[in-house]
């Protein structure tokens, strides 16, 4: 397979080293910052530079191309690529609203190439064994999810409404907004209700939030987003769920079912080595690795273009609830 990037910053260098490993062609690579992306280029050994995907496209021989650029050019590179028959990973969120990620997904659907957005946690064996231990929780009541940065939050273009869309909700909360999907079998929401807010710094967009959904399976779930925070109860896409018959969490990651038998609590947990980081290169390649199983099989990648909507459904809701001071009901 021959893969370019568009967009050479740290995640695309974290893919493009998932690309060596599975032995793909990196061809090319796309940033109208030329010294940026002749540094990138020059590490992965990629042959070919361009300052618009479209340049790129034009000369052809792409099979698939990565799209890791600021929010703002996600739409428009994403639907680019796929209207010339490349297949997209995207990076998350998707887009800047769900309006632009309707439109990703009709372009994937004309084209017949495929669209994949990089909702990483999906692919964390941790939070995979959750949610394959799950049914010993019954059925789920409610969850409590966690994406936030502890004394610290990005800057340049992710701190900037006109590139970013906007801020802690739309770069942390897709994340534990994904993973909590994931772990209920990816329901739709029904309505949302959102306190959002910037406190810790003076850009234009948020830095705090709390977010309440309604899924249309009956559970409810409780969201917090943020950067700069002085607390977080558990580490990015860290996630909670309440059973009837338990409860069972990720980050850290074990299940706790009640014995009533012999009055105790079973600790039921992972059996993973510990790790320095929860963010391992794995996790990353992994992702990837499925990305380029589902093109050779063309198969529709799981999160596609549908997930990464519906997620820009509820981030668009969020803004909106907190804007209006009332719950917002997705159709």
């Amino acid at each position: 397979m021959k893969i370019a990037f568009a967009g050479t910053g740290g995640i695309n260098k974290v893919h493009a080293r998932g690309a060596q490993k599975l032995g793909l062609e990196l061809v090319a690579a796309v940033n109208h910052r030329p010294e940026s992306m002749a540094e990138f280029s020059k590490e992965f050994g990629i042959p070919r530079q361009y300052e618009t995907i479209e340049a790129m496209l034009k000369d052809g021989g792409v099979d698939a191309v990565v799209v890791s650029t600021p929010n703002y050019l996600h739409a428009p590179q994403t639907i680019a690529a796929l209207n010339a028959g490349v297949h997209v990973m995207v990076e998350k969120p998707m887009a800047m609203n769900a309006r632009e990620a309707e439109q990703m997904c009709a372009a994937a659907d004309k084209s017949g190439a495929l669209l994949m957005v990089a909702h990483c946690w999906r692919f964390h064996p941790e939070v995979q064994w959750l949610k394959e231990q799950s049914e010993k929780l019954g059925k789920i009541i409610r969850t409590k999810a966690y994406s936030v940065h502890v004394h610290w939050g990005p800057s340049g273009w992710f701190a900037q409404k006109e590139f970013a869309g906007g801020g802690a909700m739309a770069d942390m909360g897709v994340h534990a907004l994904d993973t909590t999907r994931y772990l209920l079998g990816d329901p739709q929401p029904v309505s949302v209700y959102a306190k959002i807010g910037t406190h810790y710094g003076s850009y234009d967009v948020d830095d705090t939030g709390v977010i309440i959904i309604e899924w249309d399976n009956g559970t409810t779930s409780y969201i917090e987003t943020g950067w700069w925070q002085p607390h977080s109860d558990s580490p990015e896409a860290g996630a909670q769920l309440y059973g009837l018959k338990g409860f069972g969490s990720v980050f850290p990651t074990h299940l706790e079912i009640p014995n009533e038998e012999e009055q105790r609590i079973d600790l039921i947990e992972t059996g993973f080595p510990q790790q320095e980081s929860h963010q391992p290169q794995s996790l990353y390649d992994d992702q990837l690795k499925y990305f380029v199983e589902c093109v050779e099989k063309n198969q529709t990648p799981i999160p596609g273009g549908l997930e990464g909507w519906t997620n820009m459904k509820v981030v668009d809701a969020a803004y909106e609830s907190s804007r209006t001071g009332k719950a917002v009901e997705i159709k």
